[in-house]
């Protein structure tokens, strides 16, 4: 009988997240209860979210030490007790970093077949929802305005940008370093780049952007949030999808002064969201997405790592930024 590779957060990090944060270990494996199915993973998902998990309570429990570490995957269904999901099926399901898991059916949804099927967990998971409902529902982008992407070469910033360049924006997008920026104009078609490792970053977004900024969607936070709020144009619009400068490292002292009169003065709209919020939509959604990148107006960038054992070097990459598009372990 095969045993149950798991990755367990030893250690909660009181910095920058290390190896020596997890542990491994070997379980048995579960025996699914009424309504539940035992499902053997096969992409897990690294999102910058597995580190604020750590930090609190966000939108869901706190980790504790001792627990297998949290996160989604893209898992198949290996023995079922819920009626509409059979062995085989693909979902996904709130594993956790571990091979095999006993989760509830109740929310889950047979995932159809597809070649790559790692595009189930890229532009046809979370990541393109995300970007997909919160660049379109709270950005609200028109043909013409100007776009700021943070983050832009990572999973979400890089769909959310070529879908604003799919209405009709004119998009920058904020990287680190020269060939991600490269990458950014040459290959997913933003009109402009601007590399925060370069200087000044709120120099080089009112450079960019000399009648200002409609549109940000800040991935980030931190200093380059700032740099963007103060070139916002009146009545831009600020979508607040994740803030991974400050998940890795001490809080700032405090955060931009002069923040409200600012919001009030140019009528900006800051709003945070979680993509479950609109998932009563996702399936119009999906079928946007889907023809999108069948007709090449979206190019899906996967950054896939072997081996569940490389699940904490590969957090630690991604909050360092060393990946470009969805970053994700095969188990």
């Amino acid at each position: 009988m095969p045993a149950n590779r798991q990755v367990i957060l030893s250690r909660k990090p009181q910095g920058k997240l290390a190896l020596d944060n997890f542990s491994f270990a070997e379980g048995p494996i579960p025996v699914p209860g009424e309504g539940e199915v035992l499902v053997k993973a096969r992409y897990v998902s690294l999102d910058a979210a597995n580190r604020a998990w750590m930090q609190g309570v966000t939108y869901r429990s706190a980790l504790e030490t001792g627990q297998v570490m949290a996160g989604g995957a893209l898992a198949e269904v290996v023995e079922s007790k819920a009626p509409h999901l059979a062995p085989g099926d693909l979902v996904f399901a709130d594993t956790g970093w571990q091979e095999y898991a006993a989760v509830s059916g109740r929310n889950l949804a047979r995932l159809p077949n597809m070649t790559p099927i790692t595009h189930l967990l890229s532009v046809y998971g979370v990541t393109g929802l995300t970007a997909y409902f919160g660049l379109l529902r709270i950005g609200e982008p028109r043909a013409g305005e100007t776009v700021v992407v943070s983050a832009a070469a990572g999973a979400v910033g890089s769909i959310a940008g070529q879908i604003a360049k799919i209405k009709g924006a004119r998009v920058i997008g904020v990287a680190g370093g020269a060939e991600k920026c490269a990458w950014l104009t040459d290959e997913l078609g933003f009109d402009l780049a601007v590399d925060y490792k370069a200087g000044d970053v709120r120099r080089q977004l009112r450079a960019a952007c000399p009648n200002g900024i409609d549109v940000y969607f800040d991935n980030v936070g931190g200093d380059i949030f700032e740099a963007a709020l103060f070139n916002m144009a009146n009545h831009g619009r600020i979508v607040c999808c994740g803030a991974v400068s400050q998940y890795d490292d001490a809080p700032p002292p405090h955060g931009p002064r002069g923040v409200p009169g600012l919001i009030v003065t140019k009528r900006l709209k800051v709003q945070g969201f979680v993509v479950m919020d609109f998932y009563a939509d996702r399936d119009k959604a999906l079928d946007e997405l889907r023809g999108w990148v069948e007709a090449g107006r979206i190019k899906v960038q996967e950054d896939v790592i072997d081996g569940l054992e490389n699940l904490p070097s590969g957090l630690i990459g991604l909050l360092a930024g060393e990946n470009r598009g969805k970053r994700m372990v095969r188990v």
